[in-house]
């Protein structure tokens, strides 16, 4: 497997080395072109991605932290006033009169109406006396209260907090005759400045609209939706989208949701009835409560997509042109290597009056230019083998007529010869025997190579010739080693060497002469030695 996996590389290295010219250098253009763009726009769609991501959860997280701000103050403003009981005398002394008449009332009602009136969003204000009797405070538009029926559950959500201010989550309750409103409650137990034993209750119920006021614009600057969770994990406020996967996101998946919160403020994403969401949360530290932002992600990435697209669109324009200039520069730069190999099959093909007209002076007009010289010079060669070719077969014509005549005269020779023995003069017929052998030996075309055995036969041929025409006057002697007998040499060597020992040396001397050939080894190289001895035993120096 691992064999294979290497083998690939090299397949496709040949696979690109065999391709034409021109498509190499188109791809080579496309892939030095396309794949830095492609790795530019794939960095910039993801940095975008990332900077918008990073961007709209720093907006929308400090949008939630504002929100939750605002939350914090409206409520903690609500806390403080359910402290203004306890710093009203009239109030006090009125909470622990067990009968109602009319200054009691009227007391009451105008201090309930001062604290109707100091938040806009509370619908009621509810002061219940030592005795059970309630007093309240209603908003325009409602007539009717039913305070009895949630005494209850107002004892219930005080009775552990002691005299601390209990804020309740959000609760439905009944106005008018079939009415009913959303709100949440800010609960005290009142207790007597005097005796510090509790004297009665206050509660506010403030409309759940109070939340639209602060989510709105989160979710305007955000696109996306607010929640607000109590710190029993119960939803407080969520804003209603038309479409129907944010009502399911908000009704049921508020666990899911909480279950990422374990830090104090920070954001995550998570996957939910198939649309994926960016959720911002900041917890409350005084309240516990959890402003929360969902966005859907595909609401953040819709520029990011459009960027990405745009992107994608001009990454392919690029390669589009940059394939188009590929292809002009490669059908540019390989038409003239095209036109020169038709011209060299051309060439091939014995046609050899073709001419190579370079535009440029570049490389390829360079190959063009030699190309052109190379053309010259081998009709030149061509023409000089000619030549050389004509002149050979006039040699060889002069050779064949100048060896007619020696075999003209070798032929006569041998007549003369014949005759010679026919007439009983021996020394006749010797010595045209012997002149017959020289010329038979140089009728041989001269560049022959011939042995060392052959070419000494000669000599001695020759030297017999002149014992006849001087008889006593000349002696061979030839100490050549066997070895050296079949060694190839050039022909007439040894002859003209001899030739001219005896007739610029002996022949002037008196008495007779020696010659001597002799061979030997030396430095790894075979040295022969052609020498003369005169009868007074006088050595003339040798021609090796």
């Amino acid at each position: 497997m691992v064999s294979y996996i290497l083998r690939i590389p090299r397949r496709l290295w040949l696979f690109l080395a065999n391709l034409p010219m021109e498509r190499k250098l188109i791809v080579v253009f496309v892939f030095l072109l396309s794949l830095p763009i492609t790795y530019v726009s794939y960095l910039s769609s993801r940095s975008t991605y990332n900077s918008v991501l990073q961007s709209r959860t720093k907006s929308a997280g400090q949008m939630a932290g504002s929100a939750s701000d605002t939350i914090d103050r409206y409520v903690a403003d609500l806390k403080r006033n359910t402290a203004l009981p306890l710093y009203n005398t009239d109030v006090q002394f009125y909470l622990e009169q067990q009968y109602a008449d009319w200054d009691k009332n009227t007391s009451m009602s105008m201090f309930l109406s001062y604290l109707n009136h100091t938040k806009d969003e509370i619908i009621a204000v509810y002061l219940v006396d030592k005795y059970g009797s309630v007093f309240y405070d209603r908003a325009p538009g409602i007539n009717e209260l039913f305070p009895a029926e949630r005494m209850n559950e107002w004892q219930t959500v005080t009775k552990g907090a002691g005299v601390a201010p209990v804020v309740q989550g959000r609760h439905r309750i009944r106005v008018n005759a079939g009415g009913h409103r959303e709100v949440f409650s800010v609960l005290r137990t009142i207790t007597s400045v005097s005796t510090l034993k509790p004297i009665g209750m206050l509660v506010f119920d403030i409309d759940i609209s109070l939340f639209k006021g602060i989510a709105d614009p989160v979710n305007t600057v955000t696109q996306g939706n607010t929640l607000i969770v109590d710190d029993q994990g119960q939803l407080m406020y969520g804003s209603l989208n038309t479409d129907a996967q944010s009502r399911v996101l908000q009704q049921h998946d508020i666990p899911l949701l909480l279950q990422n919160t374990d830090q104090p403020e920070g954001h995550f994403q998570i996957h939910l009835e198939g649309r994926d969401y960016l959720a911002v949360y900041t917890v409350s530290p005084k309240t516990g409560w959890t402003t929360m932002v969902t966005i859907p992600l595909e609401r953040i990435l819709t520029p990011v997509q459009k960027t990405r697209n745009t992107l994608i669109l001009t990454t392919l324009a690029i390669v589009a042109f940059a394939l188009v200039v590929a292809t002009f520069i490669s059908y540019a730069l390989t038409k003239p290597l095209k036109s020169m190999v038709r011209l060299m099959k051309q060439v091939q093909h014995g046609n050899l009056d073709v001419w190579i007209s370079p535009k440029y002076n570049d490389e390829i007009g360079m190959l063009g230019s030699h190309f052109n010289r190379m053309i010259i010079r081998v009709k030149d060669l061509l023409q000089e083998v000619s030549l050389t070719e004509k002149r050979k077969q006039k040699a060889d014509m002069r050779a064949l007529q100048n060896q007619i005549n020696p075999h003209f005269i070798y032929n006569t020779l041998e007549s003369i010869r014949m005759l010679a023995e026919s007439s009983d003069d021996p020394r006749v017929a010797r010595l045209t025997y012997l002149l017959g052998l020289q010329m038979r030996y140089g009728i041989v075309r001269s560049d022959e190579m011939v042995t060392i055995r052959h070419e000494l036969d000669h000599v001695r041929n020759y030297l017999h010739l002149l014992q006849i025409r001087f008889p006593d006057k000349f002696s061979l002697n030839i100490e050549v080693p066997e070895e050296f007998l079949p060694l190839p040499v050039i022909k007439l060597v040894f002859q003209p060497i001899v030739e001219n020992a005896v007739f610029h040396g002996l022949e002037a001397k008196e008495g007779p002469g020696t010659i001597s050939i002799t061979a030997w080894t030396e430095d790894g190289k075979i040295v022969f030695c052609v020498g003369m001895m005169v009868s007074a035993w006088t050595r003339a120096p040798c021609g090796c």
